[in-house]
C-alpha cells in the first residue's frame, strides 16, 4: 500500500466519501430536490402543452451537437487542471504520476456526478481525493489544485459576464441581466479575498494548529498559490471551456427550432454556472427557475421552459449517467492496479 493509500485509509476519506455520496439518504435528498423543482414549476404561468410540443419536435442532431460541446468542455477543463498540477510541481514529488488530460477530464466528470447526487457540492472534495489516488500525491495538495481551478473558473466567468452583460444591454436595453454580473463579482471577490487571507495570514494561523494539520495546510496553501502560474494559458483554457458551455445552450435552442441572441445565450449559460453553485444536488431548485427567467428576457416563457428542461437533460441527467459510468470505470481501474501491486 502506498503512502497516499495509507493516508486515505487512515483518515477514512475514501470510504467515508463513498458512504456519504452513494447512500440512500443522498438519493432521497435528490428526490426531494426534484420535487422542489416541480413545486416551483407549478408557480410559473406556463403553457405546458407548448413546452412539451417544443421538446417532442426537437432536432436530435443539433441536440447531439450540444451534448458533444458540453463534454468537449470537460476535456478542456482536464487540460487546464493538468496544467495547474504541473504549475504546482506535484508531478516531481517522489513516486508521483501525472495522469493524461483525458484522465483529468474523467475525474472532473466524476466530481460533477458526485455534486449531482450530494448536497454542499462535495464533488470537489471527492475529485481531490481521486486525484491523490491517481497521481499518488497527498490530499491537501490535491485540494489546493482544485481551489486554484475554482478561482480560475470564477475569474473566467467574471470576464465573460462583463462582456455578455455589456453586449446584451447594448443590444436590448434590458438591465435585468446585471444581476448575473453582480453575482459573478461577488463570487470572484469572495475567492480573491480568500486567496489574500491565505497569503497574508494562513501560515501564521496554521502555526497554532497541531503539527500534522499545520503541515497539511501549508501544503494546501503552497500548491494553491503555485498552481496559478502561467496565468494567460490557464485563463485561456477556462474561457474556452465556458464558451463551449455557451455553445451547448445555443445548440439546444436551435434544436428546439427557437431563436436566441448570442449575448443572451452567453448570459444564460453563465447564469446557469453561477446558480449551479447553490449547494443542492446539481443546483436543482435554483438553476431551473433562474435560467428560465433569464431566457424569458428574449423568448416566451413557455419556450424558455422547454429550453431549460432540454438543457438540463444534458447538464444534469446525462451527468448522472455518464458520470456514474466514469466513476465505476475509475474505481475498477484502481482495483486492478492495486491487485497488480500486491
Amino acid at each position: 500500500m502506498s503512502s497516499i493509500e495509507r493516508e486515505a485509509a487512515q483518515d477514512g476519506l475514501g470510504p467515508a466519501l463513498r458512504r456519504r455520496f452513494l447512500s440512500v439518504p443522498a438519493l432521497v435528498s435528490l428526490v426531494v430536490a426534484v420535487l422542489f423543482v416541480l413545486f416551483l414549476a407549478t408557480r410559473f404561468d406556463l403553457d405546458w402543452g407548448k413546452t412539451w410540443a417544443n421538446i417532442r419536435g426537437m432536432d436530435l442532431a443539433l441536440y447531439g451537437a450540444g451534448l458533444a460541446a458540453y463534454y468537449a468542455s470537460f476535456f478542456v477543463r482536464g487540460l487546464r487542471w493538468r496544467l495547474l498540477v504541473q504549475n504546482a510541481g506535484l508531478h516531481t514529488h517522489e513516486g508521483a504520476n501525472l495522469p493524461s488530460a483525458a484522465r483529468f477530464a474523467q475525474l472532473i466528470i466524476i466530481g460533477w456526478f458526485v455534486n449531482s447526487i450530494a448536497w454542499l457540492r462535495m464533488g470537489d472534495a471527492y475529485r481531490a481525493y481521486a486525484l491523490s489516488r491517481e497521481a499518488k500525491v497527498d490530499v491537501p495538495s490535491s485540494l489546493g489544485t482544485v481551489l486554484a481551478e475554482r478561482v480560475m473558473d470564477m475569474f473566467a466567468v467574471l470576464v465573460l459576464a462583463l462582456a455578455g452583460v455589456a453586449w446584451f444591454s447594448a443590444t436590448s436595453g434590458a438591465g435585468v441581466v446585471e444581476r448575473v454580473l453582480i453575482a459573478a463579482l461577488l463570487m470572484a471577490g469572495a475567492l480573491a479575498a480568500l486567496l489574500f487571507f491565505m497569503k497574508k495570514f494562513g501560515a501564521r494561523l496554521a502555526r497554532r494548529l497541531p503539527d500534522r494539520i499545520e503541515r497539511g495546510y501549508q501544503a494546501f496553501q503552497d500548491v494553491t498559490m503555485d498552481s496559478l502560474a502561467q496565468f494567460p494559458a490557464v485563463m485561456a483554457l477556462g474561457l474556452i471551456g465556458w464558451l463551449l458551455e455557451t455553445a451547448r445552450l445555443y445548440l439546444v435552442v436551435q434544436a428546439l427550432d427557437l431563436s436566441i441572441t448570442l449575448p443572451l445565450a452567453l448570459v444564460a449559460a453563465l447564469g446557469h454556472a453561477i446558480l449551479s453553485a447553490v449547494p443542492t444536488p446539481g443546483g436543482v431548485g435554483a438553476v431551473e427557475p433562474g435560467v428560465t427567467g433569464l431566457l424569458a428576457l428574449g423568448m416566451e416563457r413557455s419556450d424558455a421552459a422547454s429550453v431549460t428542461l432540454a438543457d438540463r437533460t444534458i447538464t444534469y441527467l446525462s451527468v448522472l449517467v455518464i458520470g456514474g459510468i466514469a466513476m465505476l470505470l475509475w474505481q475498477a481501474s484502481i482495483a486492478r492496479r492495486e491487485r497488480r501491486a500486491r
